[in-house]
C-alpha cells in the first residue's frame, strides 16, 4: 500500500462526494468541475494534506472560492475515511489532518510487507530495458561509466519496484573502427617487446594506455615470440580474439566488484554477422527514407524529420557506419524482443545523437519519439583536499573505476555517485566519502540502521522483549515526534514510485537521509525503553518499521545496512 497515495485518493474521494451533496442541497449549482487537485503543503501547520479544488471552481460555478468551500466542507462525511478535521483557511484552502488510523495502518503496512516495503504496481506496467555503462571495451572504465553504472542500476530497481518488467543491458561495441584500431595497438606493443621499440613505428592514433601494453606483455608470456611468425592476417586474428575477451571479462568482473549484474550482454558483432543491421538499412530504404549519393554512400533523410542534417548510414567503401548498428540494435530491441519502453544512460556529450536515433526509428514505424527515452548524465569532478583530482595516485594515469574502488568503499562510490540527478553536474567529494561521521551522508545513514540494531539489541540483553508487531497497539503513537517519524516511513513507496516516474533515482538518497534525520530526532526527543510497557511496545515497533524501511532504501541504492558501526 502506497499510504501517501491512499490519502490522496480519500481526499478526492470526500470531497468529489461533498460536492455532489452541495449540489443536491441546492447551496452550489451544478457545472462543468475540474478534477479534485490535493497536494501535500509546504508548511505542516497547514495540515497534512491540502486542496484547492475551491478555487479551481471559481470560474465555471461563478462563486467566491471560499463560499465554495465553505458548501464543500458543510457537506463532507469524513466518518469512513483517514481524516480527523478540515479546516478551511485564506481565500478557500482545504486543509485536511490525518487521523490515528492512518498512521496505525502506515506502520503495519510495513510489517506485512517487510522486504518488500516500498513496492508499488503502477497503472500502466511496461516491459523495460534500460542500458546503461555498455563502455568501449578497449579501455578500462572511467568516472562516467562509474557514475552512469549506479545511475542505470538504480533507476532499474524503482522501476522494477513500481511494478514493470525490467532488463539490465550492456551493449559491446565490439565491432567496427575502434576494435581495428585496438587489435593493432596491442600488436604494436607485442612487436616492440618482442623486438624493442624501435621494430615499429607506434602510429599517434592507436590506443597509448599501459592496459594495451599489459595486454601485450600477457601475450608475449602466453605466446612468447611465436606470434611472429605467424602471417599477419593469423597474428592480428589471435591478438583480437585474446585482447577483446580479456578486456570484457575485466570490465563484467570490475562490474560486479561494484554490484552491477546485468541480465543481457549484447555484442554489436553478432548484429553484423546475422545481417540483422543490413536488413534494418534496406528496410529504411524500402520505407523512401534513404537515398544515395553519387560515390556509392547511403544516407538517412533526417532532416525530413527534423534533425539539422543528414546522417549516413553506409560509406562508401560499402561499411555499415555506428549509426547504422545502432538503428539496428534498437530496431531489435523493440521489434525483436518486444520492450515497450527503452532507457539509455547516456553522456551528456551524445546529447545529438538523441533526436536522429528516435527519428530513425519513428522512419520504422517503431514510435521512437515516444518509446526511446535517454537520460542524459553531465560530467563527474573529483575532488580531493579542495582540488580536482584526475590521475591515480597508484597508477599515475587518468582515474579509472579501478582505481577508485581501491581507494573508496564500493557503497560510499554508489551511495555518492547517486546523490545528485543526471543532468545535474556533480563533485564528488573523495574525502567526505571515507569521512566517519555524521558529516557523511551514507555514514549517517547507516548510523541510524546500526542504532536501531544496538535499540533491540540492547533491549532483548534487559529481558525486554520484542513486540508482537501484528497485534501491537500503536494507538499510543499520538505525539508530534512519532507522527513525524511514522510520515517519513510511509512516504517511502511514494519516493519510489516518484523515482520511477520522474527517471530520478538520487531521491532515495535525499529520501533516506531525511528519514535518519527523523528518526534520530525521534531517539532523542522520545524514551524507547520506559516503564509503560504498551508506549515501550509501540515505540520498539515504530524502531523496527523506521530499519526496515532504512535498510529496503540503502538496498535499491546497493549499499549494506550494517547493525553495527
Amino acid at each position: 500500500m502506497n499510504a501517501y497515495e491512499f490519502a490522496r485518493a480519500e481526499a478526492t474521494r470526500v470531497v468529489e462526494a461533498a460536492y455532489h451533496k452541495a449540489v443536491a442541497a441546492g447551496t452550489l449549482p451544478e457545472g462543468d468541475i475540474p478534477p479534485v487537485a490535493v497536494e501535500t503543503p509546504k508548511d505542516a501547520s497547514n495540515g497534512d494534506w491540502a486542496s484547492t479544488f475551491a478555487m479551481q471552481c471559481a470560474k465555471p460555478l461563478r462563486m467566491a472560492p471560499r463560499k465554495i468551500a465553505e458548501a464543500i466542507v458543510g457537506n463532507l462525511d469524513l466518518a469512513d475515511s483517514c481524516f480527523d478535521t478540515v479546516e478551511i483557511a485564506g481565500p478557500g484552502f482545504m486543509n485536511f489532518t490525518l487521523n490515528q488510523g492512518w498512521y496505525e495502518k502506515a506502520v503495519k503496512n510495513v510489517f506485512e510487507m517487510g522486504e518488500n516495503y516500498g513496492r508499488t504496481q503502477t497503472k500502466n506496467p511496461e516491459k523495460v530495458m534500460v542500458e546503461f555503462v555498455s563502455a568501449n571495451p578497449t579501455g578500462p572504465m572511467h568516472m562516467g561509466n562509474a557514475r552512469g553504472g549506479v545511475l542505470g542500476d538504480c533507476l532499474s530497481s524503482v522501476l522494477d519496484w513500481s511494478g514493470n518488467d525490467v532488463t539490465r543491458e550492456f551493449y559491446i561495441n565490439d565491432a567496427g573502427n575502434q576494435v581495428d584500431k585496438f587489435a593493432h595497438s596491442v600488436e604494436g606493443r607485442y612487436i616492440q617487446e618482442i623486438r624493442g621499440e624501435d621494430a615499429i613505428e607506434f602510429d599517434p592514433s592507436w590506443y597509448q594506455g599501459d592496459d594495451i601494453k599489459a595486454l601485450a606483455h600477457d601475450l608475449v608470456e602466453q605466446y612468447g615470440d611465436s606470434l611472429m611468425d605467424k602471417t599477419p592476417e593469423e597474428r592480428f586474428a589471435i591478438i583480437e580474439g585474446y585482447g577483446l575477451p580479456t578486456n570484457i571479462a575485466r570490465m563484467e568482473r570490475d562490474l560486479k566488484r561494484y554490484k552491477i549484474n546485468y541480465d543481457v550482454w549484447f555484442r554489436e558483432s553478432d548484429l553484423h554477422k546475422s545481417g540483422y543491421v543490413k536488413e534494418t538499412i534496406d528496410l529504411l530504404t524500402a520505407k523512401g527514407a534513404t537515398y544515395e549519393t553519387e560515390d556509392g554512400a547511403l544516407w538517412l533523410r533526417s532532416t525530413d524529420f527534423g534533425c539539422d542534417k543528414d546522417d549516413v548510414l553506409r560509406r562508401a567503401n560499402g561499411f555499415y557506419t555506428y549509426f547504422a548498428a545502432d538503428i539496428a540494435y534498437h530496431r531489435n530491441k523493440f521489434e525483436k524482443r518486444g520492450f515497450d519502453r527503452v532507457i539509455n544512460i547516456w553522456g551528456a556529450d551524445h546529447h545529438g545523437h538523441v533526436k536522429r536515433l528516435q527519428c530513425a526509428l519513428d522512419a520504422l514505424g517503431l514510435d521512437g519519439s515516444r518509446r526511446l527515452e535517454i537520460v542524459l548524465m553531465q560530467l563527474v569532478r573529483m575532488m580531493q583536499g579542495g582540488e580536482v583530482v584526475r590521475m591515480s595516485k597508484r597508477t599515475g594515469k587518468s582515474l579509472t573505476l579501478t582505481d577508485l574502488l581501491d581507494e573508496i568503499p564500493v557503497d560510499a562510490a554508489r551511495f555518492f555517485f547517486n546523490s545528485r540527478a543526471a543532468e545535474t553536474q556533480m563533485e564528488f567529494d573523495l574525502d567526505l566519502a571515507v569521512k566517519q561521521d555524521s558529516d557523511n551522508p551514507l555514514y549517517y545513514v547507516q548510523y541510524a540502521h546500526a542504532r536501531i540494531c544496538s535499540v533491540i539489541k540492547n533491549c532483548l540483553e534487559n529481558g525486554v522483549p520484542m513486540p508482537d508487531t501484528a497485534s501491537v497497539d500503536l494507538s499510543v503513537l499520538s505525539g508530534a515526534d512519532e507522527r513525524q517519524l511514522i510520515k517519513q516511513i510511509a512516504l517511502l513507496p511514494e519516493e519510489i514510485a516518484q523515482a520511477a516516474a520522474s527517471r530520478d533515482p538520487s531521491r532515495l538518497n535525499k529520501y533516506a537521509v531525511a528519514l535518519a534525520q527523523q528518526f534520530h530526532h525521534f531517539y532523542n526527543a522520545c524514551r524507547i525503553k520506559c516503564d509503560d510497557e504498551k508506549l515501550c511496545a509501540a515505540r520498539l515497533s515504530l524502531c523496527l518499521a523506521a530499519r526496515q524501511a532504512i535498510a529496503n532504501t540503502l538496498g535499491l541504492i546497493g549499499v549494506e545496512a550494517p547493525e553495527a558501526m
